[in-house]
């Protein structure tokens, strides 16, 4: 199936992740995404790495690229030089969606402001990325994921306590944002629909990780509580976090107190114990719930205590390493994992879409989900062909 983007052209100036992640987002989706990049080098994060495919080779790939340039084709294009611009400026001219994320100025010194842009394409569509937003006192800032993480407060809510901050093991301020610039454009597409016109949708990795703040926002905004770090345990639930067993750890989800008075009942504890009888009461004694609930999985290995969790129908899961996930047969029945040919690696395994469809009729479900995905490009791979599409070779 082509995808329900089928027949959207999406020209990607973005580089890095935030933006590339968007861009690949709308490729999964079935869109065309051409990705616009430097002649000198490409996508900074081509040379992003170790990890590389083939390091010993001047064909090297770096895996960082690999992840976020999927469903996509290249044309190298230098955009201070007149002719590559009109390239451009004619790739501009058919296109439904634009996506960049230069610093804020950067495309109006291109030549290619939002006034222009409207000239050029009335229905054309821009996502616009930046770090910090497009305009404020620190509008300017260059956004980088790590300190994004920590200017937007994650990374004081992430750690083994208030003195350990720690980073996301993924960049996650871009991530956001590049999930949310795509549902952005297709907002705006929708509305492109009604009234014929295209308009410009901006977000931040500072926007986009404020956000998912979620419970901590409003513990600030309407309790004047300031969220702390604290390790694997949640701090509005107990117990609910990562506990110590015989041979490892395990983690469980007491979200309800009829699961509390589940997982009283299968390991003897006493739910109507003093200080534990309600939630409120549990993450007030938290520590005590913790060493509890450690000292009855003392005796017994992971693997043991998940079998008896999943049959008292607790929630309950173990901490997997990467490997483990793509091995997962859960992760393979899910379609989390594609199938390219790269033109220089040759057949790649790359982590997949995480979105599927579905048409319903009266003999059931159909999957319509796309299929044929592509490698991610090398450099310019499709540069001659574009040009010739545009008449500009």
């Amino acid at each position: 199936m082509p995808g329900p983007l089928d027949g959207v052209l999406v020209v990607d100036l973005t580089r890095a992740l935030a933006g590339p992640h968007a861009a690949m987002m709308l490729g999964d989706l079935g869109a065309r995404v051409i990705k616009v990049e430097n002649p000198a080098g490409g996508d900074d994060t081509r040379g992003w790495g170790p990890p590389f495919v083939r390091p010993e080779h001047g064909d090297r790939e770096s895996t960082y690229f690999l992840s976020a340039n999927r469903n996509k084709e290249s044309i190298a294009l230098d955009l201070k030089d007149d002719a590559d611009r009109d390239v451009l400026t004619s790739l501009l001219r058919r296109a439904d969606v634009l996506m960049e994320n230069f610093r804020p100025g950067t495309l109006d010194r291109l030549g290619f402001g939002t006034g222009v842009l409207a000239e050029l394409n009335p229905r054309l569509v821009t996502l616009s990325i930046s770090g910090f937003g497009h305009d404020g006192p620190e509008g300017g800032r260059a956004g980088y994921d790590q300190i994004a993480q920590g200017e937007a407060g994650l990374m004081s809510l992430t750690g083994s306590g208030p003195d350990d901050p720690q980073r996301v093991g993924v960049p996650i301020a871009d991530l956001l944002a590049g999930l949310h610039g795509a549902s952005g454009v297709l907002a705006a597409l929708i509305e492109r629909q009604r009234t014929g016109r295209g308009q410009v949708v901006r977000t931040s990795l500072l926007a986009s990780v404020v956000g998912v703040h979620a419970f901590q926002g409003t513990a600030w905004t309407v309790a004047g509580q300031v969220g702390r770090a604290q390790g694997n345990h949640h701090p509005s639930i107990a117990p609910y976090g990562l506990f110590r067993c015989q041979d490892g750890s395990v983690q469980l989800s007491c979200g309800s107190e009829p699961l509390w008075r589940r997982l009283c009942a299968e390991f003897g504890l006493d739910p109507q114990a003093p200080g534990l009888a309600t939630n409120g009461e549990r993450v007030a004694n938290r520590e005590r719930v913790i060493e509890l609930i450690e000292t009855a999985f003392a005796a017994h290995p992971a693997e043991t205590l998940l079998a008896r969790l999943a049959a008292a129908g607790i929630p309950a899961g173990k901490v997997r390493t990467i490997d483990e996930v793509y091995a997962w047969d859960q992760t393979l029945s899910q379609g989390l994992l594609v199938d390219v040919e790269h033109d220089t690696l040759g057949p790649l395994r790359l982590p997949g879409p995480p979105l599927r469809f579905f048409t319903a009729g009266p003999d059931g479900e159909r999957e319509t989900t796309r299929r044929d995905h592509t490698a991610p490009p090398v450099l310019d791979a499709d540069g001659p062909s574009i040009r010739a599409e545009v008449g500009e070779g």
